[in-house]
Formats: C-alpha cells, structure tokens, sequence
C-alpha cells in the first residue's frame, strides 16, 4: 500500500496505508477494473507511440542517414574537381572521408536501430521495452544539463560522424605519395598548399556542387581578405587555380605586390586609397584597363 501511495501520489492523497484502508483501496481497485482504464489506454499509447513516435523515430533516422550521405556526395564531387589541379608535379589531393570510431555517436547508432528493429514487421510493436528504448534517447535530447546538450549536439551533426584527411596520388597510376593527416613536419611552402586545399574543399562544401548549373546561376561568392600576401607566387597560383577549378567567385584583398599573380585570375580590379587618413576612395577599372594604364606608365618611366 505504502508503495502504491508512492508511485501514485496524487491519486492516493487523502488514502493511508494501514489495514484498516484495505476497503478502501478494494473499492479503488474495483473502479479501475470497471473503467476499463488500461486496457483503453494502453490501446490508445500503443497507436499513439507506433503511429507517433516510432514513425517520427524513423524520419529522424532516415535524416541523418541522408544528411550522412550528402557529405560523401559531396567529398566525391570536391574530388573530382581536385584531380583535374596538379598538386605537385604529377600529383593531385584527394580528401578522404572515413566513419569514426567514437562510442557516444556509435552507441546512439545502436540506440537508434534498436527503437525502430522490427517495429514495422510486427501485428503489435509496442511493448514497454520499446517504450523504455525511445524515452532514453528523448530524455536526453529534453535535458537542460551541459553534459546531454553537448551529447546531443555531437551525435546529431553527422559531420562528426566521419574523420577527415587528405591523401596525395599520383596521376599516373591514382597510387599513394604521402598521407595528410595535419601539416605537421612540412615545409612552410607544403602547408600553405594544404591550406589552400582545405579551405577552398571546405568553402565548395559548404555552397554544394556547381553541377551543371550555369554560372551566371549560381552564387558561390567569397572574400577572402590577404590570403595571397605572403605565400609564394607558387603556392598562390595553385590556390587561385583550385577556386577557379570549383566555380568559387572571389574577391581578393590583397596588396599591390601580388597583383601580378593575381591578375590572370580577375575581371576588375578595385583600387583603394586613403591619401588623407580619414576618408577612403575607391577606382573601379576593368582588368583590361588596369593593363593599359600599367603599360602607359611604363612607357612614360621609360621616356624618362
């Protein structure tokens, strides 16, 4: 009786558990039975969690598995742009997308395919089993503590799903030349190149595959404030061809002394000037333009 109270407290506030109450539970117990009440729920939440909360269980599932799928379509397509650029003599990157060995998103995998294993196949699905295996995974997404929200957001972005790493290849052959898994213990030159080809893999992930869009269609812009400022003319050059390569519209700030590297690349050029100090002006010339005023002055610095 005492643990009846317990668990239904608000049902049992003004019942005592002595003997004496015996009566009084029996007529409890009595008007449950005659109510019909669990049978007639119990019918009614087995609807509800197969039809409910199975179903939705299922579409969350179904999400991430896509949303999982997208990123190695997309990893694909970088690559494929990433093979027509030569990374070294003879070589291109490829970006390698691997499934992660973690036991808090592996386990909320299990997790997942446990709530919904035979629940479509069977005349009954529910049982309190079933029920048990769902509360446990939406209790922790309901939490407010630190600790589960931080659970929730790793298992729930897929991109923590895959560890990312970069493999050099030969074009001869598609054989392996070295492995990257960070830019330790390369040259400052092999760094910026690796830089290069993650940021502008990244930057292409981010706005999807062109496709076979039309350009003019497509929106892919990006800013990019002195990336070429102090990286070699090489390292610059591979950097400008990749952007180019994966249909990434740039605007380069940059300074003067890298125009010549740069300007094989652009269809205007923006020259900024603040002569003085408290209002800046800008000239907008085309790359054709900016060509022929380059070459006027050298013809005048000539003559002199």
């Amino acid at each position: 009786m005492q643990k009846f109270k317990q668990e239904y407290p608000e049902e049992t506030v003004e019942m005592v558990a002595t003997i004496e109450a015996i009566p009084e539970y029996r007529k409890f117990y009595e008007k449950i039975k005659t109510e019909d009440l669990p049978p007639r729920y119990e019918e009614r939440f087995k609807k509800l969690l197969h039809e409910g909360t199975i179903n939705d269980i299922a579409l969350f599932k179904s999400r991430l598995d896509s949303n999982a799928k997208q990123i190695e379509k997309n990893i694909k397509a970088i690559n494929d742009s990433l093979k027509t650029i030569e990374y070294n003599s003879g070589t291109y990157i490829e970006l390698l997308s691997e499934k992660i060995q973690d036991i808090d998103i592996n386990t909320f995998k299990i997790q997942l395919r446990d709530c919904l294993q035979g629940s479509f196949g069977e005349i009954n699905p529910y049982s309190e089993n079933k029920f048990n295996q769902v509360k446990i995974i939406l209790d922790r997404f309901n939490s407010g503590n630190s600790v589960d929200i931080n659970w929730t957001n790793k298992v729930t972005d897929v991109r923590n799903w895959y560890s990312f790493s970069a493999v050099e290849k030969y074009l001869s052959d598609n054989s392996e030349k070295e492995f990257y898994s960070d830019s330790s213990g390369k040259s400052g030159g092999q760094k910026e190149k690796l830089a290069y080809t993650i940021l502008a893999s990244a930057l292409a992930y981010q706005f999807g595959p062109a496709g076979d869009n039309p350009k003019s269609k497509s929106f892919r812009f990006v800013m990019i404030d002195e990336a070429f400022g102090r990286g070699s003319d090489e390292s610059a050059r591979y950097g400008l061809d990749l952007f180019k390569t994966l249909d990434l519209q740039l605007l380069i700030i940059t300074p003067m002394q890298k125009i010549h590297i740069i300007e094989n690349y652009i269809n205007c050029v923006h020259l900024i000037s603040n002569e003085t100090g408290s209002n800046s002006m800008s000239r907008d010339i085309s790359i054709q333009e900016y060509h022929k005023t380059r070459l006027n002055q050298s013809n005048i610095n000539v003559g002199e």
